[in-house]
């Protein structure tokens, strides 16, 4: 569907939109970092942790498909204002319980999953009226915008929720998350989000017509051989990032003999480098074609973090300025995927293909830890580092070979009901 917000005006209505989500993140980080720690603080298990990290990403993988389905049938600003206002409502339910001192693991469980689960409708609904709200061509400078501010949202998220947690306690963090979707809801309620082109009716129950619009989508997604490439470059791509950046605590103690103001170092650095990447995107929007941006910023992932999974014992401080390169180059790619699919995706499909695809990364954490772990146990943590960089290249380089890929955004936008339709009959003859 075609923007419909004039393109002289459309600064007005998505610049306090994307103000008021960033400030709701901004909350969520505190109470993931007040939950956290509390829960560390409290009970000193790396089982409760993963646990809490476990009811927390099982919605964000299971129920996502189902969330996208339901979002591209009614009107996403509704969903967003829903999504956001019952994960509000948890969090309020919880910051009672820490006031008056009566809380149990299982509460905090509880709320994670109920969060996690509003997050699932929540992140397509808010990718899906972007590209209804800002002209194509500005995606590239929005997405990076937003890969700099999610990472002033980390830099600024743990010493802000310890500083709050010594101020007000835990209660306090959750009411401010309270506050900012408050906030947020009621500058969504006022916003001007352009509603997508209605799907047909289908008979049957609510259910059923879920069902059919998730296989519709999945259909979608596998028919356009540009996306599928696409899907499985960034697959590989999290998996061979996503432990990484989770062994950067034992690479700085155990490799570089460093201590928790090294590893704070190497944090901000990382994090300087995404700001800067992020901020630099969003005053350039990168190459004409996106997947040349992609490509540049993969390149200089997979060498860097070859260079730094290379250094001696005595090379830390060689390490920030690499972590800088790594960081400013991880936006590119990022920021360049996330336009390219919302630009190309159509529109009343966008639902359902964000939350396929978002549940397909999600897999890769779990995935890449299993690997990685073993591996940097029986051949140390820096070897992980040189094998991703390594991977990272290899499928950068492997996905240029895929001319769907390459072309995906000279390709006219694929129309989705010939997609489903041609797919459909495939499907019939074969049966």
């Amino acid at each position: 569907m075609e923007n419909s917000l004039n393109k002289n005006n459309w600064k007005k209505h998505f610049f306090p939109f994307w103000a008021s989500q960033m400030l709701s993140l901004l909350g969520s980080a505190l109470v993931q970092f007040s939950l956290v720690w509390w829960l560390t603080k409290e009970t000193g298990s790396a089982t409760v942790l993963a646990m809490a990290s476990m009811f927390a990403l099982i919605p964000e993988i299971v129920i996502q498909p189902f969330a996208g389905a339901i979002t591209d049938r009614i009107n996403r600003k509704t969903v967003i204002i829903i999504s956001d206002g019952a994960i509000a409502l948890a969090t309020l339910v919880l910051g009672v319980f820490f006031f008056f001192d009566h809380v149990q693991v299982w509460y905090i469980y509880a709320i994670m999953m109920i969060r996690g689960i509003g997050s699932a409708f929540h992140y397509p609904a808010e990718q899906s009226s972007v590209s209804l709200m800002i002209p194509k061509e500005q995606l590239g400078r929005i997405a990076g915008l937003n890969q700099a501010a999610k990472g002033i949202i980390n830099i600024v998220a743990a010493p802000l929720g310890a500083l709050v947690m010594e101020l007000i306690g835990v209660e306090g963090s959750l009411m401010i998350d309270v506050v900012t979707a408050v906030l947020a809801i009621g500058i969504v309620s006022f916003t001007f989000i352009p509603r997508q082109q209605q799907l047909e009716k289908r008979g049957g129950s609510w259910f059923s017509v879920v069902m059919h619009d998730m296989k519709d989508g999945f259909r979608y997604l596998i028919n356009w051989k540009g996306l599928m490439v696409l899907t499985a470059m960034a697959l590989i791509f999290k998996i061979a990032l996503s432990p990484a950046f989770s062994l950067i605590p034992l690479l700085v103690s155990s490799h570089f003999g460093g201590d928790a103001a090294k590893y704070s170092l190497v944090e901000m650095a990382a994090g300087i480098g995404i700001i800067a990447g992020g901020s630099v995107l969003g005053t350039w929007g990168g190459f004409k074609k996106k997947v040349y941006t992609m490509l540049m910023g993969g390149l200089g992932v997979g060498l860097g973090m070859i260079v730094l999974g290379s250094l001696s014992k005595d090379g830390y401080y060689y390490s920030l300025p690499i972590l800088l390169v790594i960081g400013f180059a991880i936006p590119m790619v990022d920021g360049s995927l996330m336009a390219i699919m919302q630009e190309k995706i159509d529109n009343e499909y966008q639902g359902r293909v964000f939350t396929m695809f978002g549940s397909i990364l999600y897999l890769s954490t779990p995935i890449g830890l299993a690997i990685a772990g073993p591996v940097s146990d029986a051949l140390g943590v820096q070897f992980w580092f040189v094998l991703a960089g390594i991977l990272v290249l290899v499928t950068m380089s492997a996905g240029m070979t895929f001319r769907s890929w390459r072309n995906i955004e000279e390709e006219a936008v694929v129309n989705p009901n010939k997609v489903v339709e041609q797919a459909a009959k495939a499907n019939n003859q074969v049966e």
